[in-house]
């Protein structure tokens, strides 16, 4: 049965990887998929089918790639938006087109979500709960959510994964990963964006978002993170009624933060929100190293006594102490307009290419942070100062934490959501106590101690393990086992092409061999005769015919005469 069971999931993973193919070449990505050495089949496959290409001439590539993403799907919407983060990887253009990409998805039918329910909880939907609706409150690609009341009378949302979506999200990870493989063998240049690492790290984002178990340890999470701040609230998650695919969480019944005159006519105070909102998400960041990824204004609702809920923890960005340490520094440099330690601190903490210029990344940072020398602190948007500093770095191939890209792209949602609720709304006020604190506690006895204790555990394991480990170099050596593995990037491609080279080679010699051949014959009088003429003289003449018109067709069909 398990074998059943993956014979099944491969299939449907070939059956997916082969539409992604298709829809590459549908929208105009033939120069992709010769880079990735599948550009004869996409070529086959729309010979095979037929499939009529759409008028792409007034689209760029960008927005081909979006129109792409979208027909592929759920996943593929996913994978944009998570590239939209990511200017280390893709092109400026990319992203901001990337940007647009929206769950636009129609709801399931109530009769499936009372199924998926029953499934995940194992009591039918009447036993659970007082009541639900039918309609869903939003609708997305991994899940829906409808309003209920429990059987004790508690408004709750229950959100509920979307029938069959884990097949089609492993299918598609299956995808992607064959996809990327053949990036990191084909495309040189590939290793400095590795392009398997980060299909791995989706494969770990989508995954977890669609485990809404883990969801609601995330909120618990941050309601104990913020439970000595009373001016913050996350919703209750009734663990009765969940499971990896059911989510029931309490209802909120509160206001956007984007809806300024609702706030103003319940008597709220817009400042005081923004004021907050400010140092509840610095505090995420630079205290406790876990933040919400996808604070848009959505996603915030404010209660009486101007209380901010926030909603839809699927995406959290995390920060250890050693990257929150090395922003903590960066920010530092750059504000003492220190080039020297930025660099260094870059070439420390990034993944960086042999040819790094260093001396022009030095000038076009020197250029940026002159740019902000005389603007006053009220006027600086940190979040956008951070996103422009990471777009210089991506220029020389300098490849950062991932976190941090969220980090960047969620400080200026904040932003802009501070300056709309408060016109003067200073983001580096509320930043420089933040980073006082991050810098007093780095600079601590306590902390000193713990950092040279790191460093000398860290000495003493390497001498430790160094005799044992240069005990096995030598070993291999005598045994004649010492390898080294060299990989040739691009000549899967030339070995192709040699192949089908050699092949034509070969059916032109044999070719010319039956027309030489049947000539000699024929000039015999051996043999059955037909009209006077050997036969076999004519068989050899008509084999070599219809392989010279198969010849012939084959160098057309590849449009390589």
């Amino acid at each position: 049965m398990f074998s059943l069971l993956k014979i099944n999931s491969n299939i449907r993973s070939i059956r997916r990887y082969w539409n992604v193919v298709r829809v590459l070449s549908t929208y105009g990505f033939d120069n992709v998929l010769e880079l990735l050495g599948l550009a004869d089949v996409a070529a086959r496959g729309r010979r095979l089918f037929r499939r009529r290409t759409p008028d792409l001439s007034g689209f760029s590539s960008a927005e081909r790639m979006r129109m792409a993403l979208e027909e592929l799907g759920p996943t593929f919407v996913k994978l944009g938006q998570i590239l939209s983060t990511r200017p280390d990887i893709i092109p400026v253009t990319f992203v901001k087109e990337f940007e647009k990409l929206q769950d636009h998805v129609p709801s399931f039918s109530f009769d499936e979500l009372r199924s998926q329910i029953e499934q995940e909880l194992g009591a039918s939907v009447e036993e659970l709960f007082e009541s639900i609706s039918q309609d869903a409150l939003a609708a997305a690609s991994i899940a829906q959510v409808h309003r209920a009341r429990l059987k004790s009378g508690e408004e709750v949302v229950v959100k509920v994964r979307r029938p069959g979506v884990v097949a089609l999200v492993e299918a598609d990870i299956s995808a992607l990963m064959a996809l990327a493989q053949l990036a990191q063998r084909h495309v040189s240049g590939s290793e400095i964006y590795d392009p398997v690492s980060v299909v791995r790290e989706f494969a770990r984002t989508i995954r977890r978002e669609m485990d809404f178990s883990r969801e609601g340890h995330t909120i618990e999470r941050f309601r104990d993170n913020f439970k000595s701040t009373p001016w913050m609230y996350f919703p209750h998650v009734h663990w009765s009624h969940t499971t990896r695919g059911v989510l029931t969480m309490e209802y909120i019944d509160g206001i956007k933060v984007s809806d300024l005159p609702a706030l103003q006519n319940t008597g709220l105070d817009p400042r005081l929100i923004a004021h907050r909102g400010a140092d509840a998400f610095l505090e995420m960041v630079l205290k406790h190293g876990f933040f919400h990824g996808d604070p848009h204004p959505g996603n915030v609702f404010i209660l009486p006594d101007n209380k901010i809920c926030l909603l839809d923890y699927g995406i959290v960005g995390r920060l250890d102490e050693s990257i929150s340490s090395f922003l903590t520094d960066i920010i530092v440099a750059i504000v003492n307009r220190d080039m020297d330690q930025v660099v260094s601190l870059l070439l420390f903490a990034g993944d960086i290419s042999d040819s790094l210029d260093i001396s022009s990344l030095k000038r076009d940072l020197g250029h940026f942070i002159d740019g902000y020398y005389e603007v006053p602190l009220k006027e600086i948007e940190v979040g956008r100062m951070l996103l422009e500093f990471i777009e210089i770095i991506t220029l020389y191939n300098i490849r950062i934490q991932p976190d941090l890209m969220l980090l960047a792209k969620s400080l200026v949602i904040v932003e802009g959501m501070g300056r709309t609720l408060n016109p003067s709304f200073d983001m580096v006020e509320h930043v420089r106590p933040f980073m006082e604190k991050a810098i007093r506690r780095k600079m601590s006895p306590r902390h000193m101690v713990k950092d040279a204790s790191t460093v000398l555990t860290s000495y003493l394991s390497l001498a430790r393990n160094l005799p044992r480990d240069l005990k096995e170099i030598i070993n291999r050596v005598n045994r004649n086992k010492f390898k080294i593995d060299l990989e040739h990037r691009g000549l899967d491609k030339f070995n192709a092409d040699f192949d089908r080279s050699m092949n034509r080679l070969s059916s032109s010699l044999i070719l010319s061999a039956l027309i030489i051949g049947s000539s000699i014959i024929m000039q015999t009088e051996k043999g059955p005769q037909l009209l006077g003429f050997p036969v076999l003289a004519f068989m050899g003449y008509i084999v070599a015919g219809l392989l010279g018109l198969w010849l012939v067709y084959a160098i057309i069909r590849s449009g390589r005469m």
